[in-house]
């Protein structure tokens, strides 16, 4: 059987007549994820023609943009569908400016490093005149801005500097996760992940007498027999703050760290300990804002301040209103400890989060097909789309500087789903209107190719030939061609490269190689980094390669900072850990000073609006990733009579009259959707737990979701004006019984009318 590699993890594929027929863990991997199991619906909701939607069809660019995912597509071939599109870049273009394009992607498309969508889209339209883009991600939006102002460093760099697992298995003593260090978002790696192994990591850690707790409103964010210390959402950053004064109150803070090693330490000391304006963040401040027993607060402090202590933030805390804050907060209190670059202790972001992090594999640069500088100035920050398209012409800010979101006339989508990845899908409806054509690539018909004017049907990576290896990992694959195309569907390079044709510049598309060149020139670019591995045809006769690992137990996040500061100082301006920073501080931004505090959010559990008493996780799914393969087994298999699992607390549900297994809807000002209730006291009172990734599927009566997608009820606001990322954990909600809830619709293809 042909082994092949996925963002959730590598897997041998048995297929024949164009089907699936098995799907197998790689022999090498520990653990393989069961969504594997799920490629075996490749051939389902397929796109199989290229399609226009009926108005567009027949009226034109602009034509009736709100009636986008109501009304029926006509099939056309390939020949009338490049041409249309072509046309209509062309237009744009000439008319309005590269601007006026908005190119939107997303990089987990494919674990493929050359059909890697996001890098063929750039490509494009960076030769084709340039576009307006996106920064940042959905994921870590708030975290990629703060963290270089903290550490000189991209987040990035940091994430894949963390400490190994190895190193904290023989040196760490305390272990506290904020957010936990949830299994299930391990399966994952942006690139493909060969071996998962953090199941095996944390076991060997427990062996060892690391003790973790871990701070969340869910008990199995972390497993290993962890003590759990349920926190109120969004309050993490308050409980940092705490313990910081705790330490500095007992005089178990670390000054001759502080003093040598961080900027503008005072100024923050001052803030926490209520020596300036705000009131003193003691434990039993913590306690009224986190609802944790000051007590607990208390003896945590001392038991981080006689062990190594590792400290985790997850991503789903910055994903947050003001996420910018738990990032920084965490840095300041292992900057108190005093423990930052010593062995198994300091800070991490992310462990769990993806499968790599702390795995020890050093960094390497993995080859992708390369974009010249786009001509087109214009950005947004990528979780402001809908206001780009609501508001054109508005300023906003971002990380110290002021802009204005352009007026955008066409949407071009390659890789992702937008009706997954944004909040408050209602207004995104509204703003999707707006454009005068939206042109999408798709294997499925999934919600956003239910609302495009052209949908291009795109293959999937079983249907190419690629090659797949994540930065982080020690393997690089083969990925063999496995079915024929479904349908009439093409790669994203050849869609590409028949556009750039019609407009004139086909061959620097394609740079003049082949797709087979393509692949030989991106191996023989790992091979020249690493000059002891096989030519490329012997390694896609053996059909993968190992990368030198090194000694996994030397990784220590800073210790060459530690070790000398001076010698080694941080890229910051300070060269040091910027707890206060200048930088930040001149933007003058109200919602984010120039050292960490904390603010009340915009919706929590500790205000006093009663309508919505619920605070709603909408965290990663176990059973997919994001929305891709949502009409898998994987997928279906979990859900409850159709719809998407939530999961509260008995006592919540009792109080609303909810057994096991109802139909229910969750709701607030926003939007509603259906979902089926599990009653699990896993997850603390006052909260409910839906993940994302189910196709968003309005009912056309009430305009709630049938499937349970929870971002018809999440917040379309910035994190700060600092970086203007996503607040999906912000979000206050109500769950009622539902005796007669509209059946959700199979993922079958929308009406496809004859041309």
């Amino acid at each position: 059987m042909p082994l092949t590699l996925t963002h959730w993890g590598a897997y041998e594929v048995d297929a024949d007549d164009g089907r699936v027929r098995d799907v197998r863990g790689a022999p090498f991997d520990p653990d393989p994820s069961p969504i594997g199991r799920s490629l075996r619906a490749i051939d389902r909701a397929r796109v199989l023609r290229p399609a226009v939607r009926r108005s567009w069809l027949d009226g034109g660019p602009g034509t009736a943009g709100h009636l986008r995912g109501s009304e029926p597509f006509v099939e056309v071939d390939w020949d009338v569908a490049l041409d249309l599109v072509a046309g209509e870049l062309e237009r744009v273009r000439s008319e309005h400016g590269g601007a006026s394009i908005y190119s939107g992607s997303y990089g987990w498309a494919s674990a493929g490093r050359f059909h890697h969508a996001q890098s063929q889209l750039r490509r494009f339209m960076a030769i084709a005149g340039g576009s307006t883009t996106s920064r940042n991600s959905y994921s870590l939006a708030a975290a990629e801005v703060v963290v270089p102002h903290i550490l000189g460093m991209s987040f990035e760099d940091v994430q894949y500097a963390a400490t190994s697992w190895e190193n904290m298995a023989r040196h760490t003593g305390l272990f506290v996760a904020f957010g936990g260090v949830p299994v299930k978002n391990s399966q994952i790696q942006h690139g493909g992940i060969a071996r998962h192994r953090v199941p095996e990591h944390l076991e060997r850690c427990r062996d060892a007498g690391v003790h973790f707790v871990n701070v969340s409103p869910i008990a199995d964010d972390l497993g290993v027999g962890a003590e759990w210390i349920p926190i109120r959402p969004n309050t993490d950053t308050a409980l940092m703050l705490a313990l910081v004064h705790e330490l500095v109150a007992t005089d178990r803070i670390d000054r001759d760290f502080v003093d040598r090693y961080t900027e503008g330490w005072d100024r923050f000391e001052d803030s926490v300990m209520g020596r300036s304006d705000e009131p003193a963040r003691d434990p039993r401040w913590a306690e009224e804002v986190c609802g944790i027993d000051a007590g607990v607060v208390e003896r945590l402090a001392a038991d981080m301040a006689v062990t190594p202590t590792m400290l985790n933030v997850s991503w789903s805390l910055q994903r947050a209103d003001h996420g910018e804050q738990s990032y920084w907060a965490v840095v300041a209190l292992a900057a108190a400890l005093g423990q930052i670059g010593r062995p198994g202790a300091g800070f991490g972001m992310g462990y769990g989060a993806v499968g790599t992090v702390g795995n020890g594999v050093p960094s390497i640069r993995m080859p992708r097909v390369p974009a010249p500088p786009d001509p087109v100035d214009e950005f947004i920050p990528v979780a402001r789309i809908a206001d780009m398209l609501l508001h054109p012409g508005e300023p906003f800010d971002y990380d110290g500087a002021r802009y204005a979101y352009p007026d955008v006339r066409l949407v071009y989508w390659a890789g992702g789903n937008p009706f997954h990845h944004h909040q408050d899908l209602g207004r995104l409806e509204r703003a999707w209107a707006k454009p005068e054509t939206i042109v999408v690539h798709e294997p499925f018909w999934t919600a956003a190719a239910r609302r495009a004017d052209v949908v291009l049907p795109a293959t999937t990576p079983l249907e190419r030939e690629d090659i797949g290896g994540a930065r982080v990992d020690d393997v690089v694959i083969a990925m063999p061609k496995i079915v024929e195309p479904i349908g009439e569907a093409r790669d994203d390079h050849a869609i590409f490269a028949g556009l750039a044709h019609r407009l004139g510049f086909g061959d620097r598309f394609t740079g003049g190689r082949s797709v087979e060149e393509w692949l030989r020139w991106m191996y023989d670019d790992i091979r020249a980094r690493f000059g002891d591995l096989p030519d490329y045809d012997a390694f896609r006769r053996e059909g993968m390669v190992e990368i030198p690992r090194g000694d996994a137990a030397s990784h220590v996040l800073l210790a060459d900072f530690r070790a000398d500061p001076e010698g080694s100082p941080l890229p910051t301006p300070s060269g040091r850990i910027e707890i206060h920073s200048a930088t930040v501080a001149s933007f003058a931004y109200d919602d984010c000073p120039g050292h960490p505090v904390w603010f009340e959010p915009a919706e929590w559990l500790g205000a006093t609006e009663t309508r919505h008493p619920l605070h709603l996780v909408s965290n990663q799914p176990r059973t997919r990733l994001h929305s891709q393969y949502d009409h898998g087994e994987t997928s279906t298999d979990a859900k409850v009579e159709g719809r998407e699992p939530v999961r509260m607390h008995p006592d919540e549900a009792a109080a609303r009259g909810i057994a096991d297994g109802d139909a229910v809807r969750l709701f607030n000002d926003r939007g509603a959707c259906f979902a089926g209730a599990v009653l699990d006291d896993a997850v603390m009172p006052g909260v409910v737990q839906l993940s994302t990734g189910a196709w968003y599927d309005p009912d056309p009566d009430t305009g709630a979701c049938r499937h349970g997608n929870p971002n018809v009820l999440t917040r379309d606001v910035g994190t700060s004006r600092l970086a203007q990322g996503p607040t999906a954990h912000t979000c206050l909600v109500e769950v009622e019984r539902v005796a007669d809830p509209p059946e959700p619709r199979p993922f079958d293809p929308p009406v496809v009318a004859e041309s």
